[in-house]
């Protein structure tokens, strides 16, 4: 009877208490096959990261080649050719022409006055001695400003960079050529010492007129050498790198000074001087007076007739004959006799002592 009433109890088609509760364990663990597919997919993952970072470094390995393919050497950074430079000097001492590529003295670091280093790094690369070659800080600062602008204002290459450009690279634009000056970059960093770069730096850039060097470019702009340029000479200098063909005081002297001003701002805010010694450094420029306009007649006459007597490949400096007392007169009286009624045209006279050392000649009008 017991037992009847307990299969009474219990409703038609219900499962017996052990199987519900097999039932529900199974539902609460789920798929006995779930667990097996996570450390596949993790392997999945894990093999395709590998062979995406084999194939990242095998493409990063190729173009790394072909940049490197075609660089020169950089052991011939200090061996590099340049054409040799002739100096020709009036009869009293004072530059009258020049020819070729003008390098000065080479000078140590410690040889040159503390502030001519600081003008070059105040404008060119504020954090010269904080950075491995490249500044992704300055480079960002010069985005910022150029996109601000709406056009260049600042330029982002670091004094090792612009080194390398000039010992290795042409002027081409080209990513390529950017990529190949910031692998010199970081060759320079490893080979040289800050000091030793700044010293190349410094002995090698180009500030227009022909002139290589601080040295060449103190005794062209200011007729003294580079141990002795005051700061605001150092600060014309130091700006010349942004265009040394366009505003070189031989070519646009108010250019020169503007630059020169802004240089000696910047100074100013890296501590090199304070505002009282920019003001008072400011006031103090001064440039040598330019070759006379006739005086390129007088230096081709002499080189026309130096021709092979001279070595082709040394550098020369030769005292002339030349009298600027003599060519300043025969310059005036010419200007009047083109500026008169019945000016002649073409080709003005030429005026010399017959026989004897020339000392002055006169060439044609348009010549500048």
């Amino acid at each position: 009877m017991a037992s009847t009433r307990a299969r009474s109890s219990e409703r038609p088609g219900t499962p017996p208490r052990s199987q519900a509760r097999e039932a529900l364990g199974a539902r609460l663990s789920g798929p006995p096959s779930r667990p097996a597919a996570r450390p596949r997919r993790r392997f999945g993952l894990l093999r395709f990261g590998f062979l995406a970072a084999i194939w990242g470094l095998i493409a990063a390995s190729v173009v790394l080649i072909a940049l490197a393919w075609d660089l020169p050497r950089p052991e011939s950074a200090l061996a590099t050719t340049r054409r040799p430079s002739t100096m020709l000097l009036a009869s009293d001492g004072k530059l009258l022409a020049t020819n070729g590529d003008l390098y000065g003295e080479t000078l140590r670091l410690r040889d040159m006055p503390a502030h001519l280093p600081a003008a070059f790094i105040a404008i060119e690369d504020r954090r010269f001695r904080d950075h491995w070659g490249i500044d992704p800080i300055g480079l960002a600062r010069a985005v910022h400003a150029n996109f601000s602008s709406g056009r260049v204002v600042q330029g982002g290459s670091t004094l090792t960079q612009q080194l390398a450009k000039n010992l290795f690279l042409t002027p081409e634009r080209s990513l390529k050529r950017k990529a190949q000056e910031a692998m010199l970059a970081f060759w320079l960093e490893q080979r040289f010492s800050k000091d030793e770069l700044l010293e190349i730096y410094l002995n090698r850039v180009y500030l227009g007129a022909g002139t290589y060097g601080v040295d060449a470019a103190a005794r062209l702009y200011f007729g003294v050498s580079a141990r002795r340029l005051t700061p605001g000479q150092a600060a014309v200098l130091g700006g010349l790198p942004k265009a040394p063909s366009r505003i070189n005081p031989r070519v646009n002297q108010a250019a020169a000074m503007t630059r020169g001003m802004e240089v000696l701002t910047a100074m100013t805010e890296t501590g090199a001087l304070t505002a009282t010694q920019a003001l008072q450094a400011a006031e103090n420029i001064r440039f040598t007076v330019a070759p006379s306009r006739d005086a390129g007649w007088f230096a081709d006459w002499a080189q026309d007739g130096m021709a092979g007597r001279a070595p082709a490949s040394a550098d020369l400096v030769l005292r002339t004959t030349l009298d600027p007392v003599l060519q300043a007169a025969a310059e005036a009286r010419i200007d009047a006799i083109l500026a008169g009624p019945g000016a002649p045209g073409g080709q003005s006279p030429c005026y010399a002592k017959p026989r004897l050392a020339r000392k002055y000649l006169t060439g044609g009008a348009e010549r500048g």
